[in-house]
């Protein structure tokens, strides 16, 4: 019964520990998401286990369009191992520097804030692993370096316990 105390405990804390967005509102240049990603966009990343070790590279292409309101993201990913992926976002503004998010592959909605340079991404993704797929949390943290880089460090969870990171770099296409 102790061993699980400690691992909620433990978990709580993780839980915890994160910064709020709010910290960065103040940080320039400020992110504009639709004028960041309406266009073309190229991000090169890799996903890494709990211990640190690199699992699996990959590049994205994105196209993103504006249909109204709603941004539409329309990333191709191809991976190290050859295989390759298709992801189509809808982003919907909710109101200043707020946006939610839905995708194929995303349970229920993603929800973002921005703050400056900032924005703060949370959403389940079923992630297929071996044949199989997972539920797995996501805690996405993007930063606008200038106009055309944005670096992205995402904290992956199952269950409250972190199961690895994945890092990405965008870079705006003219």
């Amino acid at each position: 019964m102790l061993k699980i105390g400690l691992m909620l405990l433990c978990i709580c804390l993780a839980s915890c520990s994160r910064v709020d967005v709010q910290t960065y509102s103040q940080e320039t240049p400020k992110f504009e998401v639709r004028q960041f990603f309406e266009g073309r966009t190229e991000a090169w990343g890799m996903f890494q286990k709990r211990s640190g070790e690199v699992v699996k590279r990959f590049h994205v292409q994105i196209i993103g369009t504006s249909e109204g309101d709603k941004l539409i993201l329309d990333e191709s990913f191809t991976y190290s191992d050859g295989t390759q992926q298709k992801r189509v976002w809808t982003l919907t503004p909710t109101g200043p520097d707020k946006w939610r998010g839905t995708a194929g592959d995303v349970v229920g909605e993603a929800v973002g804030e921005v703050a400056g340079n900032t924005l703060r991404w949370k959403y389940v993704l079923n992630l297929p692993v071996d044949g199989k797929e997972y539920e797995v949390h996501l805690d996405d943290w993007m930063y606008l370096m200038d106009k055309d880089t944005l670096i992205n460090r995402s904290y992956m969870s199952k269950f409250g316990v972190e199961v690895g990171q994945i890092t990405l770099f965008f870079r705006k296409q003219p």
